[in-house]
């Protein structure tokens, strides 16, 4: 008879028993456990309920407690912030609050009672001396207020959180002199002068005390110099423009003391640069670039700064220590070297006070510039400036012609700045009497962005061109259209030529005049001044009683506001302001004249003045809100 099972077999049936009873082992003794766990789930059970019912109730409790104080109900709601504090003896919430109900209710006898007894319980919190001073001076005990409040101080542990704690009881009641001496005095039990710095310079500061202000901000950001930028936000919020003097004052005692306080040294480049003192700032920012190494990034930051502000000597003096002192291993050179030059075609051409000689060193230094390096989509931007240079200043239209020509074939080139060599291009061509050459370029930008503001402002041009050329109605159609557009400049400008030409096509003979100012206004455009201004006289002598007389003095003031001229730019405008209310360019006027006087003429009352009547007499022009947001900056509002 054959072997029915191998030992292989066996080994594997008898595995299986020791498995399946180890399992049963196993879940007879779980089953107890768990068993055992919920006997004592079930016995603690009650006492589980009757805790979440007292927190619950307790809950309660306080909740109505504040709903009382809220409403001022104040016997009621002291009941209640009694018995809660008898049940959490360590809740000072509580404590306070029953007080200022009992105060309230001016029950000072039983005020001082429970303080007394809270004082004798736990003399180490100070901050009820402060409690026990409120009440005496609602007594009008001042005297007595004030020894509690000496006693608080007195008292003093020599340990942080309740130093900072009795300050701000001191600081709730305006009391900063007691503030102020808290946290000295707790210095001193800290031995540590700068941990309450912060703090200090925030009470100086609500004391008006700007010196020491300044003194304890500065001490916080020695002892944490990543306190910087908040440093600056706080000083740049509440230091007025007098105020950084001091400011500055103390960085320079701190320099001298410690050279290499690279913190100090970026707070005083940013006080030079909030006094816009741009040459003073570079030299700070040139030491740091030299100690660190740098390769001029923080002098091209400032650079830029400076440029934007129009301090041009002090922006140049920057790139150009980048292009000679990093040269070409600097990733700033290129940038610095373009920025540099369009800085001195800023400093020449907005002072109206060059000569053609200054003009022809600028060409040169633009032409230096593409020949280093090449004439491409990369320095098409600088092209397209050395091409106005030739149209507006050097009167070579051809040359300015020829250059964006050849622009706006560059392989590659950027598709809007293409358009922008279209647009001057085709203004180019209308200062040249080219009028189907410019309009078919505008036609072209118009087509390509015509949902874009490019194409608005191609649109634009297009209808100037129109108006230029005397063709007052359709030019006024399209105005009329671009009164929409999402530029709001585009739609202002549109809005008030249509408003213009409206009001100058009412008599038989005003065609001719307005071709006339149309004509003075093409030369102003071309800088040809002189012309225009002669131009315009004979407008006048023309035609002495037309609605243009104010028109005509508004493009004069415009072109002495162009050349610098702010006074007598602001005569003009004073009398278009005073002489034509009624007429259309007495906001604009009021405006101009208001914007000089902040600006230029530094009458910042005048400006507010002019601003405010902009606003409130002329309310429906398109110069009002931007005139009320301007009068309530100039007033200090918070905007």
């Amino acid at each position: 008879m054959k072997q029915l099972y191998t030992k292989s077999d066996v080994f594997i049936v008898v595995l299986v028993q020791q498995l399946l009873l180890s399992f049963l082992i196993l879940f007879y003794s779980w089953n107890n456990l768990l068993n055992d766990w919920l006997m004592k789930v079930r016995s603690l059970l009650p006492l589980v309920l009757f805790s979440f019912l007292t927190i619950s109730v307790f809950a309660q409790e306080a909740q109505l407690a504040q709903q009382y104080f809220r409403d001022g109900e104040y016997e009621k709601a002291a009941v209640l912030y009694e018995k809660l504090y008898n049940k959490n003896t360590r809740n000072d919430f509580f404590f306070d609050r029953y007080v200022e109900c009992l105060l309230a209710m001016e029950d000072f006898k039983q005020g001082e009672t429970v303080i007394k007894q809270q004082l004798r319980k736990t003399p180490e919190k100070v901050n009820l001396y402060v409690t026990y001073g409120k009440l005496l001076e609602r007594q009008f005990k001042d005297e007595e207020a004030k020894k509690m409040y000496a006693a608080a101080i007195e008292n003093l542990p020599k340990e942080q959180y309740r130093i900072t704690r009795l300050a701000n009881s001191f600081l709730s009641l305006t009391k900063y002199e007691e503030a102020i001496a808290t946290y000295e005095k707790g210095a001193q039990l800290l031995r540590d002068k700068r941990i309450f710095s912060y703090n200090l310079g925030d009470l100086y500061r609500r004391k008006g005390d700007v010196p020491k202000m300044i003194t304890n901000y500065l001490n916080s950001l020695e002892d944490r110099p990543e306190r910087l930028n908040n440093m600056k936000t706080i000083f740049q919020r509440y230091l007025l423009e007098e105020d950084y003097k001091e400011l500055q004052k103390q960085l320079y005692e701190r320099l001298q003391k410690s050279e290499n306080a690279i913190h100090l040294s970026e707070m005083l480049t940013w006080v030079f640069i909030q006094r816009k003192d741009y040459k003073n700032a570079f030299r700070q920012v040139k030491a740091l670039d030299r100690r660190f190494g740098e390769n001029g990034g923080r002098i091209y930051r400032l650079a830029r700064i400076a440029s934007n502000d129009k301090d041009y000597d002090a922006a140049i003096a920057a790139y150009d220590y980048i292009v000679e002192s990093k040269g070409l291993a600097s990733t700033f050179y290129i940038d610095a070297k373009r920025e540099a030059l369009r800085c001195r075609r800023s400093k020449l051409v907005e002072g109206y006070s060059y000569t053609e000689e200054d003009l022809r060193v600028l060409e040169t230094q633009y032409e230096s510039f593409l020949g280093e390096f090449g004439r491409s989509r990369a320095t098409a931007g600088i092209v397209l400036e050395l091409a106005e240079l030739q149209a507006f200043y050097l009167n070579d239209l051809d040359k300015a012609i020829q250059i964006l020509g050849e622009l706006i074939e560059f392989p590659g080139i950027d598709r809007i700045v293409q358009a922008n060599g279209k647009l001057s291009l085709a203004d180019f061509y209308l200062m040249k009497g080219e009028v189907w050459e410019s309009t078919l370029l505008y036609s072209q930008v118009d087509k390509a962005f015509k949902e874009d503001l490019l194409g608005h402002e191609a649109r634009f041009r297009n209808a100037k061109l129109s108006y230029f050329n005397g063709d007052f109605q359709w030019a006024q159609t399209q105005f009329d259209i671009l009164k929409a557009s999402t530029s709001r400049l585009i739609a202002n400008d549109a809005l008030d030529l249509s408003v213009f030409i409206m009001d100058n096509l009412g008599l038989d003979t005003s065609a001719t005049a307005l071709i006339t100012y149309s004509q003075a206004e093409l030369l102003v455009f071309q800088n040809r001044f002189q012309e225009a201004f002669d131009k315009m006289d004979s407008l006048l002598v023309a035609f002495p009683d037309h609605s243009l007389q104010d028109d005509v003095l508004y493009l004069k003031a415009n072109v002495y506001k162009k050349k610098r001229n702010f006074e007598k730019a602001a005569e003009l405008y004073e009398t278009i302001v005073e002489k034509y209310k009624e007429e259309i360019r007495a906001d604009n006027s009021l405006f101009a004249l208001a914007e000089l006087y902040e600006t230029h003429l530094n009458d910042v009352e005048k400006a507010k003045t002019l601003y405010e009547t902009l606003f409130i007499d002329f309310s429906g022009s398109t110069f009002a809100v931007e005139a009320r947001k301007r009068f309530r900056r100039l007033r200090g509002d918070n905007i």
